[in-house]
Formats: structure tokens, C-alpha cells, sequence
């Protein structure tokens, strides 16, 4: 027999037997039986908006996997641009799949020169990254016109320029930031040294990245190319659902990660690090947490109840990156928080681990990324995931978002002439 849960309206006795189905109960069910009364969840926090193939998140058994891939395994042996394809199509590419991937991407990464001349050297000099990239990106769909064709042919032109433009834009918009000049996409390189080199080359013919650190960004690219339905991926379908075209709706998943409750955490930790100052400092500053006069930014997380599986790869990641650049200074200190934080209860008990956030932000400081480019970083592997939500959306046919409220405002009352007021 299926699992199911029986309701009764006490108000007239009535009651129905609704089916348990993939972990959930369909509420239609009961619409039927409650017309009018709607679920109170304003944060969404116990609803499910969708129903989704691309990435499972268990955080009370603290595992993440892309199509069924346990991201431990992913992060060890794939690269950012296998994962991508993995999640847009669903399957692991075959060879000759995955060639004709990397060179479709490849060869779309250079943007329309308008896009560079008139619109991005448009900002002004201090424009933050992020800015120009949400704005940039929207600006896009004026480029493409047929983008707004959401045939499954004209969509997939449009994905691989995303990903493939993401690197470049990001670039871009950091280049400017400094003013220095734009570099150009290099199509001999890989997708993280390429972005790497239109980051850091100056006067160079060619830059070769260290592939150590290469590989480390490729691995973070792995790790944030997907979390389920966050707030960024949830704006993406908001946005998609009402068929806008792939620019704008990543343009509206990129502003929502722009929030520094959502993109900005690692952000928070180099700042917490940076505010604690000294090995020394780290118990007062823990004993502050447990008064709740500070936070703890980089532990615990909305879904995981237990490690954040990306952690641990992040952490390792951490080590191989320090070899090649030396430590960064703030690193002792957040090795020292988390020894204390993890044999104190207080922590413990309340299901409170460092998560993705509490190593990232080292080690893009460390390999010379400004803080301002943090938000950045996440937003170029996450066009991936945001993408394959889009596509899944439209492939299910999904009705327009349009969630219902309560309302809590006056009731009924007349209109009073201004001057009578």
C-alpha cells in the first residue's frame, strides 16, 4: 500500500486520503477538499515549486549529486565543462559528445564588439562587477533577437552561448573595474585558464595559468554548477515560466544571487576572518557567537543539517591551492574557528558545520580574485545549472509561476475626498 496521509475538515467532517508521492503530497489534493485556504510558507521553506531530475540534496544525509552523480565523484575525476554538459543533456557526454561541446563552447565565448565598446565601457569606473554582469547579460537578448523562438534548437544556440560568454563578460567587467584593457578569448586554452588568462594577462603573447590552480577553479566551477531550488534558481523559473528568453531570465537568476544573503556568504567569511584578526582572538570571538552578539558566517546552511559535502572538497582543494601561492593569512585563523566551533555542543547540536562558503572565499583571495568578483565567480559555473532549469521547465510545460497570499490588509472601506481627510 502507498504511503498517503488522511485530512479532515473539522468544519464539516469531510476528509480525503492524499497520496505520499517522490517525498511529497500533490496540492491539488487538497484544493479539493479545502477551496480557498491556502498554504501559509512565505519563504517556501516547505514547498515544493517543482519537480526536478537535475540535482538531488539530501542535507540530513549531507550528499549532493548532479543526474544521480554523487558530486564527490564529479569534483575527483569530470572537469566544469563535462558537468555542464551532464546537466543540460542529462547523460555523461561519450567522446566524440563531449569534443564537439568543448569546441561549440569555445568557439562562442568572444562577445559582439558593441557589447564591449558601447555598452560595457558604458558603466562607469567603479561600477561593481556584478552590476555590469546582471546588466550585460540582459543587454544580450537585444543581440539575439531570435532567442525569443523557444524552439528546442534556437534554445540550445542560446545555452551554449551563455556558458561559453559567462567567463567573458565576468572578465570583462573586472578589467574595466581597474581600467585595464579588454582581453581577448584564447581558444587554445581550456575553460577555467582561458578565463583565467582574460583575467590576469597583460603584456604577454599567450598566458599559461598555473594548471594547479587551473584545476582548482575548474573544481569550485564543479561544485557551484547547481544546488537545486536556491533563490537564484528559483527567480530563474519564476522568470522562464512567463517565457521570457534565456538572457533576461539569467540575467534575473544572476540578480538574485547578486543578494548577499544568497552569493555573498564567502564574502562574510574573508570579513569575519579579517574582523577576528588573530589566532588568539578566535574563543572570544566564539563565546561572542553563543551570546548572539556576532555571527558565525561559513557554518551551517539553509538545506544541510550535516557537512556540506562540497566542504570537504573545497577544503582539500584549499591545501593544493596554498601550495602554489603560499598560505593565505587568514588561513590559520579559519582552521583554528573551525577546530573550536566543532568540539563545542553549542555548534554541534545545532547541526552547525562550515559549508562551501568557509574555504572558498580563501581561496579566491588567495589566487588574487578582489573580493568584489566573489559573487562573480559563483555566477559563471551556476549559468550551467540555472540553464538545464530552464530547459526542464519548458520541456514540462510549466504553468506561469504564480504563487497565492493571504491577506492581511484593512477590510472594505470607502474612498474619503482629499480634502476631507
Amino acid at each position: 500500500m502507498a504511503d498517503s496521509i488522511t485530512i479532515t475538515d473539522n468544519r464539516t467532517g469531510e476528509s480525503l486520503e492524499v497520496p505520499i508521492l517522490d517525498g511529497g503530497i500533490d496540492a491539488k489534493a487538497w484544493s479539493k477538499l479545502l477551496p480557498g485556504i491556502w498554504f501559509h510558507d512565505p519563504s517556501f521553506g516547505a514547498t515544493s515549486g517543482a519537480a526536478s531530475s537535475i540535482t538531488e540534496l539530501d542535507g540530513e544525509a549531507g550528499f549532493l549529486r548532479y543526474r544521480g552523480y554523487p558530486i564527490e565523484q564529479l569534483a575527483e575525476s569530470s572537469s566544469y565543462l563535462e558537468v555542464a554538459y551532464l546537466l543540460i543533456h542529462g547523460e555523461l557526454p561519450t567522446p566524440e559528445q563531449f569534443e564537439a561541446w568543448r569546441y561549440e563552447i569555445t568557439h562562442h565565448t568572444f562577445i559582439h564588439e558593441n557589447v564591449r565598446k558601447r555598452f560595457m565601457e558604458g558603466f562607469h569606473h567603479d561600477a561593481h562587477p556584478m552590476g555590469m554582469l546582471v546588466s550585460t547579460i540582459a543587454a544580450l537578448s537585444t543581440f539575439y533577437p531570435e532567442a525569443r523562438d523557444l524552439t528546442p534548437d534556437v534554445v540550445m544556440k542560446q545555452v551554449v552561448r551563455l556558458i561559453a560568454k559567462m567567463p567573458t563578460l565576468a572578465a570583462g567587467a573586472y578589467r574595466h573595474s581597474v581600467g585595464m584593457p579588454f582581453v581577448y578569448p584564447d581558444n587554445s586554452l581550456d575553460f577555467a585558464a582561458n578565463f583565467l588568462s582574460m583575467m590576469w594577462k597583460t603584456a604577454e603573447p599567450r598566458y599559461d595559468a598555473n594548471p594547479v590552480l587551473a584545476r582548482a577553479l575548474d573544481v569550485l566551477f564543479i561544485l557551484h554548477a547547481d544546488h537545486e531550488q536556491n533563490c537564484s534558481t528559483t527567480a530563474m523559473r519564476t522568470v522562464g515560466s512567463s517565457h521570457a528568453d534565456p538572457y533576461v531570465a539569467t540575467a534575473a537568476a544572476t540578480a538574485a544571487l547578486y543578494g548577499p544573503r544568497h552569493g555573498g556568504a564567502n564574502e562574510a567569511v574573508i570579513r569575519m576572518l579579517t574582523q577576528i584578526g588573530s589566532i588568539d582572538a578566535v574563543p572570544a570571538y566564539v563565546e561572542r557567537v553563543k551570546q548572539g552578539d556576532v555571527r558565525l558566517q561559513g557554518f551551517g546552511h539553509r538545506v544541510y543539517k550535516n557537512y556540506d559535502p562540497r566542504a570537504r572538497i573545497i577544503k582539500k582543494t584549499a591545501d593544493e591551492v596554498f601550495e602554489v601561492t603560499g598560505k593565505n593569512p587568514l588561513l590559520d585563523i579559519a582552521l583554528k574557528l573551525e577546530e573550536v566551533a566543532l568540539s563545542d555542543s553549542y555548534f554541534t547540536d545545532r547541526k552547525l558545520y562550515p559549508n562551501v562558503d568557509f574555504y572558498s572565499g580563501l581561496i579566491y583571495q588567495a589566487m588574487g580574485f578582489p573580493m568584489d568578483m566573489f559573487t562573480v565567480l559563483f555566477a559563471i559555473p551556476r549559468t550551467a545549472g540555472w540553464l538545464s532549469h530552464y530547459m526542464e521547465l519548458l520541456d514540462q510545460d510549466s504553468r506561469i509561476y504564480r504563487p497565492r497570499q493571504l491577506y492581511v490588509g484593512h477590510p472594505v472601506r470607502d474612498y474619503t475626498p482629499i480634502e476631507r481627510r
